[in-house]
């Protein structure tokens, strides 16, 4: 240990998912170690490419795995331990329960006291089908705590870990510095010919059919009924990014900008540009795809922007209905996704409150630095 007191804790983080790879559990395992005491973790992680420009630059050690995936092999539960004795550790959090959790009894075996497993919302899905709750039953029993990121994907999981593991409440955090109040959109609308008087939509999202912009589309002409000039802005690269150009052109859809994917530090400028922020997820193939929280309504609530999510999962957990924004009764009803929409570009004062409501709120309760401490107290 650092200081050589029986206090003191180093934590082993062993993860799949850590940059420079992007994706959600990366961000979010990331963001919970670095906001960490450089000489209280050590991270094992796979390899990926820039991993070594990336590794270097941080203040903390990073050890990777000679491949791109880590599963718990023989070779594995020996460089695991091995990790856990030369770099004293004596706490470890897996970033992904399924399956590194399975590593938990070679660390006990090696100096780890504690250890706890995340829960993404993924595993609501694949946890229906056979077996797979046995797995899930068998993980969380190796570990002190399993976290969840929803009261929805709490209630999912809990009959697989009832007896076996304490739950906690983990969730993904938003970057207040980054996505803030004061961050313009006024470059983005310009760029796509937009007036500051334009009512702008924006759905941020990766192009798939849970997210729903297929509806969000067959409810723009009704919108447009009332704005002619409004425009509605797809943010997001996907697999359904030609079925839903095709669709834009099928309904008669006018003023849907498709922008494509962006990079992360233009991306609060987007939620800057838009009025209303609405992302109308659905579940699909009962239960198996289904929206596990929706960073992106927090994102935009903390730009100070009013947001309109679906059903899905835990989105209606991102929002405060009537105060940060509306949940659709019906993602799936063209009519109803419109109905919402118009009742925010009618009334200004009303979704500029909620926009307000939205940023304190997150500020209150999803920044990263609260939920850092909140890790630190779970491991402690």
């Amino acid at each position: 240990m650092t200081d050589g007191s029986p206090s003191t804790t180093r934590t082993l983080v062993v993860t799949n998912d850590f940059p420079p790879r992007q994706g959600g559990i990366q961000t979010y395992v990331s963001a919970l170690v670095r906001r960490q005491p450089a000489d209280s973790v050590v991270v094992f992680a796979p390899a990926w490419d820039g991993a070594a420009a990336y590794d270097s630059a941080q203040a903390f050690p990073i050890v990777r795995h000679r491949t791109s995936l880590i599963l718990p092999t023989s070779e594995i539960r020996r460089r695991v331990g091995a990790l856990a004795r030369e770099h004293d550790c004596n706490r470890a959090w897996f970033g992904a329960a399924a399956p590194l959790a399975l590593l938990a009894p070679v660390l006990r075996d090696n100096g780890i006291e504690r250890m706890i497993a995340s829960t993404h919302g993924h595993e609501t899905g694949w946890v229906r089908l056979p077996g797979a709750r046995q797995l899930l039953h068998r993980l969380a029993a190796e570990v002190d705590v399993v976290t969840y990121i929803t009261e929805f994907t709490r209630g999912v999981l809990e009959p697989a870990l009832a007896d076996v593991t304490k739950l906690a409440h983990l969730p993904p955090g938003v970057d207040v510095s980054t996505f803030h109040p004061a961050v313009t959109g006024a470059p983005v609308r310009r760029r796509l010919g937009l007036d500051a008087a334009t009512p702008v939509v924006a759905c941020v999202s990766r192009l798939v059919r849970r997210k729903g912009q297929d509806v969000l589309i067959r409810a723009w002409p009704q919108v447009r009924s009332r704005f002619p000039d409004a425009a509605l802005l797809i943010v997001g690269s996907g697999p359904d990014a030609n079925r839903l150009q095709t669709l834009v052109e099928r309904v008669g859809a006018q003023g849907v900008h498709f922008v494509g994917g962006v990079s992360w530090p233009d991306l609060p400028s987007y939620y800057a540009a838009c009025d209303v922020f609405v992302m109308p997820c659905r579940t699909r193939r009962a239960g198996l795809d289904v929206e596990g929280l929706g960073m992106v309504y927090l994102e935009a609530a903390a730009c100070a922007r009013p947001v309109i999510a679906g059903t899905s999962g835990g989105a209606p957990e991102a929002v405060r209905e009537g105060e940060t924004g509306l949940v659709v009764d019906d993602p799936r009803s063209p009519p109803s996704v419109a109905a919402s929409i118009l009742e925010l570009l009618e009334d200004r004062d009303r979704a500029s409150a909620m926009g307000l409501a939205g940023r304190a709120w997150v500020e209150a309760q999803w920044t990263w630095d609260s939920l850092a401490a909140r890790w630190r107290s779970l491991l402690a």
